[in-house]
């Protein structure tokens, strides 16, 4: 009975027309152009570089993109266990028609200008959205984007402020920020006037969400404006041999200032937590960093009582940290549970991690799930995979130990899946199609 109840729990997820709320996507080149764009993400070659690849051979500018694909498929045989390389082969299967289990040094080639075949359509794009059951995918867009040239009712804008944040010191950033803005941030009044204008610009093109990535000592305090003008005038005179301090009081008021933005603009707040940037500085590009279990949600504490009115959709780098968002979700009407990121993002984590909110966490409050894909062909394994953890989760712990209805059971499905993320980004006239 379990097997068939998920079966026909997973068939009814699996007619959900899907809203991505977190990728990292180029809009003007949503989609890959052959399998090294593929293989080319850094789960893969940090894998590989894990299980004895010489980086140099990874990253070898000289290499074409064939020669790329080549070199990583004759390492990817002590990664055949992954659930990433479960993804690999699922693209390939259901985008490119290839018909095995494995891929290997004898039958990739047929499979790679079949690829290449297909993604060279001029509607490619499309494709790839039309097979995964997504209608749109949320951005993140540097402070600087322009935002032209793409729909953005598909392709729906974020405005991402790790930059602004941890970085104003570099001078780089800061003429990024002044060519934006047309205007120069010389004391913290222009600086506030620079947000505001970036906060304009987002959302008169669409943008339905601020976010950012925060390292784990990172605790985010109101700091007043006259400790915020001092430090940001040793930044602005010292650039990045500013000291530590003045740095550190200008990434808290320029992050608090982006909160009251968010509150002025009603733009949810996305915090994506824990991060160790370079860890191992060794790795391969995007393959350096790692989670760090001393992150606590206690140090957002004073942002949430500060700012009621602001959601904070969170993400957490670590499954040891989900019971605690699970318990600040719980408690804060403001803080909603946000996918399951990184490290995080394996079959036997998210079913403990969602497992645990959909038990505890009110069901408007929770986003089930997003892609964090830097290509478009990756949404349709990933959230495949998401999928059938939901279903088992649904069919084993509401409706056979719960005793819901399977119409009950799939209705909470589709809420975590699609309703929260119309609900929480309050998305317009953003009607799911028939």
């Amino acid at each position: 009975m379990s097997m068939e109840l998920r079966s026909r729990i997973l068939e009814e997820l699996h007619s959900l027309i899907l809203i991505d709320p977190h990728t990292h996507i180029s809009a003007l080149a949503p989609a890959s152009t052959t399998l090294a764009d593929i293989l080319g993400y850094h789960y893969y070659t940090e894998l590989a570089h894990s299980a004895g690849m010489p980086r140099e051979q990874i990253e070898d500018p000289s290499i074409t993109p064939r020669e790329k694909v080549r070199r990583l498929i004759e390492n990817l045989e002590p990664l055949d266990n992954t659930v990433q390389y479960g993804w690999f082969v699922e693209i390939c299967q259901a985008l490119f028609g290839f018909a095995e289990d494995r891929i290997t040094s004898e039958n990739w080639e047929p499979l790679y200008d079949r690829a290449v075949e297909l993604m060279a359509q001029d509607n490619w794009a499309q494709q790839v959205l039309n097979k995964s059951q997504l209608q749109a995918v949320f951005l993140t867009n540097d402070f600087d984007d322009p935002l032209e040239g793409f729909d953005t009712a598909t392709y729906i804008p974020c405005l991402r402020t790790d930059d602004l944040v941890f970085h104003l010191a570099q001078a780089e950033v800061r003429e990024r920020l002044e060519r934006a803005t047309d205007s120069s941030v010389t004391d913290l009044a222009s600086l506030r006037a620079a947000v505001t204008n970036r906060f304009d610009h987002f959302t008169n093109r669409g943008a339905r969400a601020c976010a950012i990535s925060l390292p784990p000592d990172f605790s985010p305090h109101r700091i007043s404006d006259g400790r915020a003008e001092h430090a940001l005038d040793a930044l602005l005179s010292a650039g990045p041999d500013v000291d530590p301090s003045s740095s550190q009081a200008v990434a808290q008021s320029v992050f608090w200032i982006l909160a009251e933005h968010c509150d002025a603009y009603q733009l949810p707040f996305d915090l994506m937590i824990g991060v160790n940037r370079n860890v191992y500085e060794a790795g391969v590009f995007q393959g350096q960093d790692l989670y760090d279990s001393r992150v606590s949600l206690i140090q957002y504490g004073d942002l949430f009582n500060a700012f009621p009115r602001v959601t904070f959709p969170i993400s957490v780098l670590a499954s040891v940290t989900n019971q605690e968002l699970t318990s600040y979700s719980w408690i804060f009407p403001n803080v909603v549970t946000h996918g399951h990121w990184w490290y995080s993002n394996t079959p036997t984590y998210i079913e403990h991690d969602a497992a645990a909110r959909l038990e505890a966490v009110p069901r408007t409050k929770q986003i089930g799930y997003y892609s964090d894909m830097y290509k478009l062909e990756f949404a349709l394994p990933k959230f495949n995979m998401y999928k059938r953890i939901l279903a088992k989760i649904l069919s084993e712990r509401f409706v056979i130990d719960r005793g819901w209805t399977e119409e009950r059971a799939v209705a909470l499905g589709r809420q975590v899946l699609r309703g929260n993320v119309e609900s929480v980004f309050q998305m317009p006239s953003y009607d799911e199609p028939a």
